[in-house]
């Protein structure tokens, strides 16, 4: 079945290539230790469309060399609201993850989705949208894997759906 709907505006584009984290810590299991890869902070309106893709590559130096697991994803949290990064926050996309064994030493992380900005999401308050990224392997030993800079991006573009 095929659907078609009228075309939406696009409202803004917003990019950026600033990877805060170094590093991110190998725990022992996933979830343990996420961290902002990037993130872009937009002005929202209950309705808006996000077509959200990001990207950031993380190498693989452990010493001696064992595998690690990557757990990344997009997420949001209201940036207004009070709490700033405290949240609550909202997984947007589905969970991503792969290993980097220390052969592949380099490993790109992709993740694209498209996000409905919530009927309730109150007036005026801008929106947070990151990609956010952990490391954990069961060899866990207090190292840490290398977030390389220069190799992301976070680009959210903002469309208004148009009125059927």
């Amino acid at each position: 079945m095929i659907t078609t709907v009228p075309a939406p505006t696009l409202l803004a584009l917003h990019a950026t290539d600033e990877v805060p984290a170094a590093s991110l810590p190998i725990g022992s299991a996933a979830g343990l230790a996420y961290r902002t890869l990037l993130r872009a902070v937009v002005p929202v309106d209950a309705g808006d469309v996000l077509d959200v893709s990001g990207r950031a590559r993380v190498t693989n130096d452990t010493a001696p060399g064992y595998t690690v697991g990557v757990g990344y994803h997009l997420w949001m949290y209201d940036a207004d609201n009070g709490q700033g990064s405290s949240g609550p926050w909202t997984r947007i996309s589905t969970w991503c993850g792969d290993n980097v064994p220390r052969d592949r030493h380099h490993m790109p992380l992709l993740v694209d989705t498209v996000y409905t900005v919530p009927a309730d999401w109150p007036a005026g308050h801008r929106m947070v949208v990151v990609l956010r990224g952990d490391a954990h392997s069961t060899r866990a030993d207090g190292q840490s894997i290398t977030v390389d800079q220069g190799y992301g991006q976070l680009t959210v573009r903002r469309y208004r759906p148009a009125l059927v």
